[in-house]
């Protein structure tokens, strides 16, 4: 089986990508790939299913990211992730974190290769839709021309459908998940041989892209870009991925269009007893860079997280950048 369209998709990010913040990115971006938050084969087995796993039809495509090493673990919670819908499953080969490691998944299975085979294996024969690796290009000490060779070499012959490689190393000793994000040097050009050394296997690549222009200048040399925090900290940005990507009209025009379509959503999201902040805290970003926009973020910083807040309080947000956007326009006009 061929990989999905790689071309671009948002990263998943632990305690960040619930089903709120996708809904949200969907509005932005018709053609992005949308990922859950890294869940556990534990998780997914023995706990509260719907809640980690439940997403609504408008996220497709979608897909689920697993961590684990046990081979029929993972299996059996693919089984159920399937049958909620997902159109891919993901194992995480990259997550730097204590937890993880303890686990024996994420980045410390850059040293078993054999292991992650063995992983990408039981998840083919368990599932239908594609499998996948997220992983680095090596950890700590490793040799990450030999690394990452040795682990894609191995999950290649397991049948796995596609790569996403993080293009800096994790280093499991001496450094917080937050910084294994930014201090590990960005080697671009290791995935890029990567590529080179397996044409015909789909490998998308991520690491500290902040733009989709630059996104589409890796495709020069890879298959497909994931974003991460960029699409957190800007999510407008997104609103380039299809024109410019896909060659296809934004779903909307702008970050107050963005905002107006998102609304019918958001108020069912309410309804159902979610208080805004769950939802807004993922749209802090939308007008980074546009007058009024501290104004927006302290607008709902201060009211958005009030039990009583609601569309109100986010129509409230907006008005103080179209506010502000008026008089900076007038400011230049005189």
């Amino acid at each position: 089986m061929i990989a999905r369209d790689l071309r671009f998709s948002i990263a998943p990010m632990m305690d960040w990508t619930d089903r709120h913040c996708r809904a949200f990115h969907r509005t932005l971006s018709r053609r992005a790939r949308l990922y859950t938050e890294m869940v556990t084969t534990g998780a997914v087995i023995h706990g509260p299913r719907e809640r980690l796993l439940g997403f609504d039809a408008a996220e497709h495509p979608v897909a689920v990211q697993l961590g684990g090493s046990n081979p029929a673990d993972l299996a059996e919670a693919a089984r159920i992730a399937e049958d909620f819908g997902y159109d891919e499953v993901n194992l995480n080969v990259g997550c730097p974190s204590d937890r993880v490691q303890d686990g024996r998944f994420g980045a410390c299975l850059m040293r078993e290769p054999a292991v992650v085979a063995e992983c990408v294996a039981a998840l083919k024969a368990a599932v239908s839709v594609p499998v996948t690796v997220k992983c680095r290009i090596g950890v700590d000490d490793q040799d990450t021309e030999q690394a990452l060779d040795a682990l894609t070499g191995a999950v290649v012959a397991a049948g796995v459908d596609g790569l996403v490689v993080h293009a800096r190393k994790a280093w499991l000793q001496g450094l917080s998940p937050k910084e294994n994000r930014d201090v590990p040097p960005l080697d671009y050009g290791r995935v890029a041989r990567l590529k080179r050394a397996n044409p015909t296997l789909p490998i998308a690549i991520n690491g500290g892209i902040a733009t989709i222009a630059d996104a589409r200048a890796h495709l020069a040399a890879v298959d497909g870009v994931m974003i991460g925090r960029a699409a957190y900290s800007d999510p407008a940005i997104l609103l380039d991925v299809d024109p410019m990507l896909f060659g296809e009209a934004a779903p909307v025009a702008d970050p107050f269009a963005a905002v107006a379509a998102f609304e019918p959503v958001l108020a069912r999201i309410l309804e159902e007893g979610t208080r805004l902040h769950a939802v807004t805290r993922h749209m802090l970003g939308l007008f980074n860079g546009r007058p009024g926009a501290r104004a927006y973020r302290r607008h709902l910083s201060t009211f958005g997280t009030q039990a009583e807040a609601d569309l109100a309080t986010l129509r409230a947000a907006v008005a103080q950048v179209s506010r502000l956007e008026q008089v900076s326009d007038a400011e230049v006009a005189a």
